[in-house]
């Protein structure tokens, strides 16, 4: 579990219609604090839940977002973000092939890609 609790920036969707300049536009990020609560900003808004992680799977309870309207490229990460977020993710570190000092958050075809955001002074765990 600590290897995941911090603030984290979404660096890479594969298998998502977010092309790398929507990511650019974005600024998404994720933080994940140690008491199992999930707050963020997926795209355009900002998100807030919960979650747990047994083993490698990566499950979030109810997330709940503000409602504003965005450019499409923001607007596309958001909805990726959101979409991969409502299912269990396997969790992927550098030990099981995730690039180094990177998370990959995996669902079927997906991958959403993390790496600690050096602004927030996050410690890797």
């Amino acid at each position: 579990m600590q290897r995941l609790i911090g603030e984290w920036r979404v660096a890479g969707l594969d298998g998502t219609d977010a092309t790398p300049e929507d990511l650019e536009q974005a600024d998404a990020w994720l933080r994940f604090d140690g008491d199992g609560q999930l707050v963020g900003k997926a795209g355009v808004n900002r998100v807030r839940g919960t979650w747990t992680l047994e083993g490698d799977t990566l499950t979030f309870g109810p997330v709940v977002s503000t409602m504003m309207a965005g450019p499409p490229g923001p607007t596309a990460v958001e909805q990726a973000v959101t979409a991969l977020l409502a299912g269990p993710l396997v969790l992927r570190t550098e030990d099981d092939g995730a690039p180094l000092g990177a998370l990959e958050l995996v669902a079927g075809g997906a991958t959403l890609t993390l790496r600690r955001d050096p602004a927030a002074g996050a410690d890797l765990a």
